[in-house]
């Protein structure tokens, strides 16, 4: 999109607005997106939409309504299968394959959203080159991107961010795919974002969450509203 178009121009479906006014945050896993989302939501006032949530719970029933409209199966796939013997590129492959039927339906949720100020949507799985279709300027979006050295750390630090959900046979080495597949979705998130103009954070744990959401905040200035000091 032009910097002189908004969602409406481009025939994007906007009906209350909320698309034109979003600001979004995309980029690699446990970069801290969701946190820095929540702090900015607290000091200005506005609403966070994390797309991991919706991704994991309230889209289910129509990513089972596509497998069935594929003609693919409807049980989940085996855990080895998918983590211990896949190789990680095929594994970024399906990845990023995914992400434009899913970002479709994170727009649905924001279109059914109104705000008299903007939405900050966050998620790994909102692609710069997806998300460039709905912006009228790529201020409009940072890319956020854990260096390997803070991806570990976090790996540490969160049991949640070394976890799988899943039993499998090899433990070492569906993590070991899992990192490397994250990694090489983050480098795409990044070289996408560079080629469209988005500006890419790298955060490499320098700074703590409340320093990257200032840093943010100051990208996203021109669009922000006044901080909410007493909240």
């Amino acid at each position: 999109m032009t910097s002189s178009e908004s969602p409406a121009d481009s025939g994007i479906w906007d009906p209350f607005g909320t698309l034109g006014s979003a600001l979004w945050i995309g980029g690699g896993q446990w970069a801290g997106k969701s946190t820095v989302a929540r702090l900015l939501a607290v000091r200005y006032g506005i609403t966070a939409y994390h797309y991991d949530f919706h991704d994991a719970r309230g889209h289910n029933d129509r990513r089972i309504a596509r497998r069935l409209a594929l003609g693919e199966p409807l049980t989940e796939p085996d855990p080895d299968q998918v983590w211990v013997h896949t190789a990680p590129e095929e594994m970024a492959a399906e990845t990023l394959a995914r992400f434009p039927a899913r970002f479709a339906w994170a727009l649905d949720d924001l279109r059914a959203l109104v705000s008299g100020r903007p939405i900050l949507a966050e998620g790994w799985g909102l692609r710069p080159e997806l998300v460039a279709s709905v912006v009228d300027s790529p201020r409009r979006m940072v890319v956020m991107v854990p260096t390997p050295e803070f991806r570990l750390h976090q790996l540490d630090r969160l049991p949640r961010a070394a976890s799988l959900g899943h039993r499998v046979s090899d433990p070492a080495r569906a993590q070991a795919n899992r990192l490397a597949r994250d990694r090489l979705v983050t480098e795409d998130a990044a070289r996408s974002a560079r080629r469209l103009g988005i500006r890419v954070i790298e955060v490499d744990g320098r700074h703590d969450a409340d320093a990257v959401a200032e840093i943010v905040a100051d990208h996203f200035g021109p669009y922000l509203p006044h901080p909410d000091r007493g909240a």
